[in-house]
């Protein structure tokens, strides 16, 4: 458990930005990893708390103590064979998950938590930097065949697993890239998209296919919705040319704001923004929204949000003002009173530090325009006690604004693909599966599979994979009868 005193004896290291002046210049990557020595001392201060709980709060439920141990130890291709046990992609979590792990942390009571993120990191850059993570070809085939609708991470963990364990594994994509979010919701600054490649070409090794640009029904998208899709696959012929069929896609049907001036020129959904910029990084054509020399205004507080400032930032915007209707969160959460659970606490992105003005308990009245181009916002304060808001009288403003993005969330999945296959839905408008009985994850269509956000909603990548991870035992089951595959 790393060195029993490690954690009295060293300080946690935090990561470390490229400056915020040079950064914004560039859509690479500006955190670098650990360097083995750094790593070795985070490791150390894993400390004998008895009860892991930074397993349990990690939804892979990643071994962190023992990868912790093996790091302090040098042991680093021990340490990715302990990480790849419970995570397929660890670049991904690394990088872009939030690390409840680290809020679960011992160490987080006195706010100190070891840093198992950066660590995570490091394993997985070595390993890929010294070629130990290699393609695991199945012994043998078993002939079933299965499709995955959606190429995001669920979709991806699911694929790799069902693949290792024998399964022709097609999966179907409708935009031009395999990732989903990953690919063309979050920034390269975030997330290189080399990493999707890297693992796609062990994944193709291994025994999957990937076929992008197809779209399952001929259903349109709503609005907001990105769709590259030049060809077409019914259900009926997934469900006739496969065994099994498991739907990955995200929850992309985002959350819109139905208030006087929503048709103006300039307020646009966040990915409307996002996925474009995404493209052009990657040689794909211009984005056709530049803010660059104007006003923005982001609607909405989370991940999303801070992805479109730092965007604008790298734009040029003149102004990025990014509102959020909840109130603004605790400088510091209660550690005690709070821990080991996920505390609600103020947070401040890279982005965020790079220059933006932020604004709580901010309600949206209406978009203003002239000539029929997005001028400015009209807004009103909000109080909020026990859980209600109401305006505050008297406290309406303007914000001067040229783009609006909307980044308040994902309502649910795109209708019209459930809707073909004929699966049951809940009261989110999310596929009806059950998560913890003996046909997991299967939804009410014999032989059709559910998991990650077309599941249980918007949530986090660590999610994704965790039910992708599950939901591939459970059609193993449900194709041979049995599985050895991991829950």
């Amino acid at each position: 458990m790393g060195k029993p005193t490690g954690f009295l004896e060293y300080q946690r290291i935090a990561e470390t930005y490229e400056e915020a002046g040079k950064r914004v210049t560039h859509y690479q990557e500006f955190v670098p990893h650990l360097s083995d020595a750094e790593a070795r001392i985070q490791g150390a201060r894993c400390m004998d708390c008895g009860i892991p709980f930074c397993n349990n709060g990690c939804p892979v439920n990643n071994i962190i103590p023992d990868w912790n141990d093996l790091v302090y130890r040098g042991r680093w291709k021990e340490a990715i064979k302990v990480l790849h046990s419970t995570n397929n992609f660890p670049e991904f979590t690394s990088r872009i998950c939030p690390a409840p792990c680290e809020a679960a942390c011992t160490l987080n009571i006195p706010q100190t938590p070891v840093g198992i993120k950066s660590i995570e990191r490091a394993i997985i850059d070595k390993a890929g930097e010294n070629g130990w993570v290699v393609p695991q070809p199945p012994a043998q085939k078993t002939g079933k065949k299965v499709a995955i609708v959606g190429s995001g991470p669920a979709g991806l963990a699911a694929a790799q697993q069902l693949a290792r364990a024998g399964h022709d594994v097609t999966v179907f994509e409708k935009n031009a890239g395999i990732g989903g979010l990953l690919r063309y919701g979050i920034p390269d600054f975030k997330l290189d998209k080399r990493l999707i490649d890297w693992r796609m070409q062990q994944m193709q090794v291994e025994g999957v296919s990937f076929v992008t640009n197809t779209m399952v029904t001929h259903a349109g998208m709503p609005k907001g919705v990105a769709n590259d899709a030049k060809w077409v696959v019914t259900t009926r012929q997934l469900r006739s040319e496969f065994n099994a069929v498991v739907l990955a896609g995200g929850a992309e049907h985002p959350r819109d704001l139905p208030v006087p001036g929503r048709e103006l020129d300039g307020v646009h959904f966040a990915l409307e923004f996002l996925i474009p910029q995404n493209k052009e990084v990657a040689g794909a054509g211009k984005n056709p929204i530049s803010v660059k020399g104007k006003h923005v205004v982001v609607i909405g507080g989370g991940d999303t949000g801070s992805d479109c400032v730092g965007t604008s930032n790298r734009h040029g915007a003149a102004s990025i003002t990014q509102i959020e209707l909840m109130p603004r969160p605790p400088e510091q959460e209660d550690g005690p009173q709070t821990w080991p659970y996920w505390p609600l606490k103020m947070r401040t992105s890279s982005s965020q530090l790079e220059g933006c003005e932020r604004d709580w308990s901010i309600g949206t009245k209406a978009f203003i325009g002239k000539d029929g181009k997005l001028t400015a916002i009209r807004a009103v304060r909000l109080e909020w006690q026990g859980g209600k808001m109401t305006e505050v009288a008297g406290s309406e403003f303007e914000i001067r604004a040229d783009y609006a993005f909307l980044a308040m969330g994902f309502l649910s999945p795109v209708g019209a693909v459930l809707e073909a296959f004929g699966v049951s839905r809940d009261a989110r408008g999310n596929v009806k599966a059950e998560t913890e009985t003996a046909n997991a994850y299967a939804t009410n269509v014999k032989g059709v599979f559910a998991a990650g956000d077309m599941r249980r909603g918007q949530s986090l990548v660590v999610w994704a994979i965790r039910e992708g991870r599950q939901c591939a035992r459970s059609v193993d089951e449900f194709l041979m009868g049995s599985s050895t595959l991991p829950r």
